[in-house]
């Protein structure tokens, strides 16, 4: 029997109702920059670094991946961030990458403004970031980010270009949710299994037909997350550092 990878193959099946458009989401995010992608990649909050294979494969031309997480992360990362700086000098990497990080820090703009320090000119960043997911990792769950949000901590962090896509929409909303309740809600394991196995069609269904919405607009609009790039300006001088000051 084949088997799948949980991040780089992701099949919708009974034991993954919750996760599977969360990872496919993802999965497709870093697929449509792997084009823009060269030279040292850094992934931040690399945690078991799930897509680093994928990284080094066509069209992606990433010639050295650089892996950062907390200390005591398992596997080991490449670098440990202290909760202040990224332990690299500045304009020393091509690319940043960040999933399901930013809900984890209390201060996105510091890390937001490390990466933008130790990306190059006209460098980029690809993020995603959860909008409708349950309390986890806790106590260092945060927030929940809308785009607005996102926007404006970028814009400050020193970043331009900004552009920023739904995960999911109303279809994958109730596909999610009906993924979470069906595998975390407490029950038992024969009721779980029995109600996983009922919930398969409807939840392949509705992430067939999800249309996740082009634009932001007041209340006729449901998100599962976001996903979005942004890139360091050619000409940088000490803006970030300058509005950075601002807000401290």
């Amino acid at each position: 029997m084949k088997t799948h990878h949980e991040f780089l193959d992701p099949i919708c099946c009974a034991t993954n109702l919750d996760s599977f458009g969360l990872r496919k989401a993802i999965l497709e995010s870093v697929r449509d920059q792997l084009a823009n992608f060269s030279g040292t990649l850094l992934d931040i909050g690399c945690g078991n670094m799930p897509y680093k294979t994928l990284l080094f494969a066509p069209p992606s031309r990433v010639q050295n991946y650089i892996g950062l997480d907390l200390h005591g992360s398992i596997p080991k990362p490449d670098l440990e961030w202290d909760g202040q700086t990224i332990p690299l000098p500045d304009d020393s990497v091509d690319h940043c990458l960040a999933t399901e990080v930013l809900e984890h820090v209390p201060d996105p703009e510091k890390v937001l403004r490390e990466a933008w320090r130790v990306l190059k000119p006209v460098g980029r960043i690809l993020f995603t970031a959860p909008f409708l997911w349950p309390l986890h990792c806790i106590p260092n769950d945060h927030c929940r980010y809308t785009p607005f949000s996102l926007e404006r901590h970028l814009s400050r962090a020193g970043f331009e270009q900004i552009q920023l896509k739904s995960l999911g929409g109303w279809d994958a909303s109730l596909a999610q949710m009906i993924g979470l309740w069906t595998m975390h809600r407490p029950m038992s394991s024969l009721k779980r299994t029995i109600l996983s196995r009922a919930a398969l069609p409807a939840v392949r269904y509705l992430m067939q037909r999800d249309q996740p919405p082009s634009v932001f607009k007041e209340g006729l609009y449901m998100i599962t997350g976001i996903s979005g790039t942004a890139l360091k300006p050619a000409a940088t001088g000490n803006k970030a550092e300058k509005e950075g000051d601002a807000f401290r």
